[in-house]
């Protein structure tokens, strides 16, 4: 399993990344983030373009509150 990328990493992502990387970013599991996602619940703004993507911008902002 990869490592937790860094906040100053994840600033130089693409505008929007895949699921499985956006929860490895988050510290939890792809499922869980899916879970989220399903529910309405997801602390990231998610677009759906057939796959979901994260939005990049959207999960640096909960990462630096945090």
């Amino acid at each position: 399993m990869s490592e937790t990328p860094t906040l100053n990493e994840i600033r130089s992502w693409p505008a929007t990344v895949d699921v499985t990387t956006a929860a490895r970013a988050m510290g939890i599991s792809r499922a869980q983030l899916y879970r989220l996602i399903a529910t309405g619940q997801a602390p990231v703004k998610v677009l759906d373009f057939g796959a979901k993507r994260v939005v990049t911008a959207s999960l640096v902002r909960l990462l630096e509150a945090a």
